[in-house]
């Protein structure tokens, strides 16, 4: 009886524990942004230009747009990693979060801050909204290939 009074306890420790772990003023629960339209966010990633440094399978540039050549990140494509809504986002607001992989360093930063321009200021919450989800969009989760031995 003393055996299952001690698992009790520690039984609910364990589940108040793991309750209390969101529930800070940093816990993203209860965030959520109102669905988004990938046509609208491909005009989006047109009028800010993003075409300038980054490349999409299937868009061209309009005519007018900038060509960094140097930089041609790629974004979309098969990935055995999904690329969240929540990833995606914030990549947009905080391109410092996190740099592109398979690009050297010091083509995407400068000193650990991204050389994205932050749009932060000028991009409305839809325009971001729509954006996210025809980045999100361009995406194709691929299964992992496991080793056959």
């Amino acid at each position: 009886m003393k055996h299952l009074l001690l698992l009790f306890i520690l039984f609910t420790l364990m589940i108040v524990s793991l309750i209390s772990c969101d529930l800070g003023p940093e816990s993203p629960r209860g965030f959520s942004l109102p669905e988004g339209n990938v046509d609208s966010g491909k005009l989006v990633f047109l009028k800010y230009q993003c075409l300038a440094c980054h490349q999409v399978a299937g868009l061209q540039a309009p005519e007018g747009t900038i060509n960094n050549d140097k930089y041609n990140i790629k974004l979309g494509g098969k990935s055995t990693q999904v690329k969240t809504y929540a990833d995606l986002l914030t990549s947009v607001i905080n391109p410092s979060h996190k740099f592109a992989k398979g690009y050297a360093l010091s083509v995407v930063q400068y000193d650990g801050v991204s050389k994205m321009k932050n749009y932060n200021d000028v991009m409305t919450v839809s325009e971001l909204v729509n954006l996210t989800t025809f980045l999100q969009s361009n995406y194709q989760l691929v299964p992992y290939r496991r080793t056959v031995y």
